[in-house]
């Protein structure tokens, strides 16, 4: 074997190392990646599903006042909804 071939074998032999390294990692930043994705999807699947929860705590709470004052005060409910709706109305136009 020549000097020159063995020189080209070498330099190819790292060439390919090189390629080799570079790849894995290029792999492990991808499966980093990866999972951060992952455990921030998680993340925000959780703090949904708890805004969920309080949002139909609150809207219970709110139905049960409803009910309440409906049943305490039904003329003073009516009038508070007429309001509301008018104002609603109002806003929904402008």
């Amino acid at each position: 074997m020549t000097q020159a071939s063995s020189s080209f074998n070498r330099g190819t032999e790292y060439g390919r190392g090189s390629t080799e390294d570079l790849a894995a990692k290029a792999s492990d930043q991808i499966d980093r990646v990866v999972s951060s994705v992952e455990q921030t999807a998680r993340s925000i699947a959780d703090q949904g599903r708890q805004a969920g929860e309080q949002v139909g705590v609150v809207a219970d709470n709110f139905k049960s006042a409803v009910d309440k004052s409906v049943k305490d005060q039904p003329l003073t409910t009516l009038a508070v909804a007429a309001a509301a709706g008018f104002v609603l109305g109002a806003l929904w136009k402008s």
